[in-house]
């Protein structure tokens, strides 16, 4: 079935629950009047409708493929990439003294959104590119700047992030690509990354690398990384690409989704590098990646929820199977009307997280150091609460086909086979959770308690119109608070132990909160939905809770043999 971008749960959201008029009201963003960001959400669904979605299931079945050293593309991907850019996405986020647009992150979430609901693997395309050119805009000097934030913004050229190696996944620290200086105030770089998304193309002038490297006289661990900018091609004098640089692509992955996606092992052999910020000063600038890049990818596994939601649901509408009532066909069946009524509640929530996070953003960048607080806390939330829901509302989707799911040509397994490494690249959802009890908990919950009051605060004033959604969520509220005091008090080994427990019982409540704030604007059938995510899924938050107070002891009691067969 073909992909509708949900732009009118869009609106709604930014209009009527996560309070987008807050970020209007700025004198950065005070032109984002109503008409002027429906115009945007407008012109963004279209293209991904028309010209995005179009090229989905392309890129599953003609994968990017290597060919005598060149990276071959899906078919119709450069098109496509040619929509994004001439539309000024790329740049969507970027400053406008370089030819950026200039939007607030919560409009940029949006529209990220839609394209990976359309078009997963093209997306992270230009995703890669905007965490590369936000590192340029907060680390890299004027000069760098000036080169390469034009060309990155218009599209012309192509960013990525080289992170990680054979021996060094998430331990960054472990990392041996070198960089050493050439005299001539650039280094060469020379070592090996692996899983470098879109390392290369075939419809960009160039590809500019983010390369972390080690100086010769940087310390262990992660403060001996520096970062390095290494194009493919050298710019000339007037700043176009010039000769080749020492580095290449060595190998395409084969993996389980994202087929259109290249993702490469990079070679790099000398390569010329220039130093973006400080010398050994590569973590600061590697997080500014990071963290535009974790709420991107969570935004996008919420596009594929949103896909895999509509693509079930149109299944179900049709296939008529059993003695179903009303239309007699399967959506009649209460189990399957109960996955369907899953998988919409919780993209609903999932994208209302992903946008209040990127409304906090947005607000920090005033100088709210509460709101900085705020976003600093939902985005590892929104990072995994998003993939998760992504994996398992496509999982959903694959059992409301039935055996049609398990049958690639309805493109069903497609959505769970490409959403599937959210949860991993980015950072680990684990490794996202552990940020959560750990580095966000280090205000004594300051942070996390201020939310939970604004939550309490809007399930006492919707008491008198809707107690019966009302109630469950202030004790829910109630129920965090407490754990989060609880938390707060134990040792890092213990909040380890619960970390996802923790997070996974924060982002329930979350998602009950702003289905409540949906079901005092929306319509019946926002609280018909709010009703079902609070009565049938926000109890889950009491198991979550109960593992997180179980402790380390029946995690860590367990040794290797008895995890044997």
């Amino acid at each position: 079935m073909p992909f509708h971008a949900p732009v009118e749960d869009f609106r709604f959201l930014l209009e009527k629950v996560i309070g987008f008029s807050e970020v209007t009201a700025t004198a950065r963003h005070a032109e984002m009047t109503p008409d002027v960001t429906d115009a945007i959400l407008t012109e963004a669904g279209r293209m991904c409708d028309e010209i995005l979605a179009p090229l989905n299931r392309a890129g599953d079945l003609h994968p990017a493929r290597l060919e005598n050293g060149v990276v071959r593309t899906s078919p119709g991907y450069a098109e496509g990439y040619r929509a994004i850019a001439e539309g000024g996405w790329v740049g969507m986020a970027a400053g406008e003294a370089h030819g950026g647009m200039g939007l607030p992150m919560a409009l940029v979430t949006c529209v990220n959104e839609m394209m990976g609901g359309a078009c997963l693997a093209l997306q992270l395309n230009p995703l890669m590119t905007q965490a590369e050119i936000e590192a340029l805009e907060a680390h890299a000097d004027a000069e760098l700047q000036a080169l390469y934030l034009p060309k990155l913004i218009s599209g012309e050229w192509c960013g990525t992030m080289n992170l990680t190696e054979p021996q060094a996944g998430s331990d960054v620290g472990a990392l041996r690509t070198k960089a050493e200086p050439d005299g001539e105030g650039t280094y060469r770089i020379t070592g090996q990354k692996i899983y470098i998304t879109w390392a290369d193309n075939d419809f960009s002038d160039n590809v500019v690398h983010m390369v972390l490297a080690r100086l010769p006289d940087a310390v262990p661990g992660t403060k001996g990384i520096s970062l390095f900018l290494v194009p493919k091609y050298i710019p000339d004098a007037e700043g176009r690409p010039g000769e080749a640089n020492a580095l290449r692509v060595v190998s395409l992955e084969h993996k389980m989704g994202i087929h259109g996606s290249p993702t490469a092992v990079m070679e790099y052999d000398g390569a010329k590098g220039w130093l973006v910020g400080e010398s050994h000063g590569g973590m600061a600038a590697m997080f500014t990646m990071m963290n535009t890049a974790r709420l991107g990818v969570g935004s996008q596994a919420v596009g594929v929820a949103e896909a895999a939601t509509q693509a079930a649901l149109a299944y179900a509408q049709e296939r008529k199977q059993g003695r179903a009532g009303g239309t007699g066909t399967i959506v009649e069946h209460a189990d399957v009307r109960a996955m369907l009524a899953r998988m919409r509640a919780e993209t609903f929530a999932a994208r209302a997280i992903t946008l209040a996070c990127a409304k906090a953003i947005d607000l920090g960048r005033e100088g709210d150091a509460a709101a900085r607080a705020r976003a600093a806390l939902l985005t590892p939330i929104a990072k995994t609460f998003g993939t998760e829901t992504g994996i398992n509302t496509a999982d959903l989707g694959i059992q409301v086909h039935g055996g049609m799911g398990f049958i690639e040509e309805t493109g069903a397994a497609q959505f769970l086979r490409d959403a599937r490494i959210t949860a991993i690249y980015e950072g680990t959802n684990g490794i996202q959770a552990m940020d959560l009890v750990g580095r966000k908990m280090m205000d004594g919950g300051e942070a996390a308690q201020a939310l939970i009051d604004e939550i309490e605060t809007v399930a006492e004033a919707a008491r008198a119109e809707i107690p019966d959604l009302a109630e469950p969520v202030w004790q829910a509220a109630e129920t965090m608070r407490e754990a989060t005091e609880w938390l707060v008090a134990q040792p890092m080994a213990e909040r380890f132990s619960g970390a996802m427990p923790y997070l996974r019982a924060f982002a329930r409540l979350l998602g009950a909160h702003y289905h409540l704030r949906a079901a005092q604007a929306g319509d019946g059938k926002r609280r018909r939905l709010a009703a079902f995510y609070i009565q049938r899924m926000l109890p889950e938050q009491a198991a979550h809770i109960a593992a997180l107070r179980a402790g380390a002891e029946p995690v860590m009691a367990l040794d290797a043999g008895d995890l044997a067969p």
